[in-house]
């Protein structure tokens, strides 16, 4: 987990789900006196262990610790999919967005049975990524720069077999073409973050019952599952891994994300080295 501090008290700590604690204080993300992720150690507080025993998770001997280091999007994937949405076998999925959260969410909709899985990216992911998420279980691949992404979606599944898109982009014009594909009682994910404000016509999602579910994180059921399914082998990693850099090197890292030429870039301590 990535939890400095929570309320221990509220619904959401009773069951571990931390990120969704109103007073939830993040490691590296919240400027607070504990510091980062990007260094050689980190500094956990002791009390979120007092709340709650399972806030830290031990790594099985036989995970690499490439493979584990990346159990945050896994397990974000996982509780979209597998606890947030309604999926059953023999449907479809449409995943939206082509980063680390997309890629793992291909992997969880092929766990759970879902019969065509389409990702959908942009043209600058033609090259790199619709080919990895193709070789993680994506059965098709729409390019949203060049294609009509609600026809060719329902194309492909069949309005009827439409029933949940995985909205990892955060972009406003694929939350609305997710909406707009989906079949009465459909399911819409939100993954992704954006910060513009959505115009859209609300007696449309009432008319056809269409439910639009916000995500955040992961709680202790999910981590529990999520490393079950990596140490088992059925969740991939080592495809998605395109780059490996030392921590020295980060701007360069970042930049390869920012330009979408790399998927995941593995990070390792290498300031020692330079001493």
């Amino acid at each position: 987990d990535n939890s400095g501090h929570v309320c221990g008290t509220c619904p959401s700590c009773e069951k571990g789900d931390f990120l969704t604690c109103l007073d939830k204080v993040n490691l590296g993300l919240d400027n607070n006196r504990w510091g980062g992720g990007f260094t050689k150690y980190c500094l956990i507080p002791g009390e979120i262990l007092r709340i709650h025993k399972h806030a830290i998770w031990e790594i099985p001997e036989s995970l690499d610790y490439e493979d584990a280091c990346v159990l945050d999007p896994i397990s974000n994937a996982y509780k979209a999919i597998a606890q947030r949405s309604s999926l059953l076998p023999g449907q479809d999925v449409v995943v939206m967005g082509t980063g680390p959260l997309g890629l793992f969410s291909v992997q969880i909709a092929r766990i759970m049975g879902a019969v065509n899985i389409v990702m959908v990216g942009l043209e600058e992911d033609t090259k790199t990524r619709f080919p990895i998420a193709k070789e993680l279980g994506a059965t098709h691949t729409v390019n949203g720069s060049k294609e009509d992404v609600v026809v060719r979606c329902q194309e492909i599944c069949g309005k009827e077999n439409l029933g949940l898109v995985v909205e990892c982009s955060g972009a406003n014009i694929a939350l609305k073409q997710a909406i707009d594909m989906l079949r009465p009682n459909g399911e819409v994910v939100r993954v992704g973050m954006g910060f513009q404000p959505f115009n859209y016509p609300i007696n449309d999602i009432t008319t056809w019952a269409i439910s639009i579910i916000g995500h955040m994180a992961y709680d202790s059921t999910t981590w529990r599952n999520a490393i079950r399914l990596l140490e088992k082998g059925d969740i991939r990693v080592q495809p998605m891994i395109t780059h490996r850099l030392g921590l020295s090197e980060w701007e360069k890292g970042f930049d390869l994300m920012a330009k979408k030429e790399a998927v995941k870039v593995i990070f390792t301590y290498d300031f020692d080295d330079k001493d």
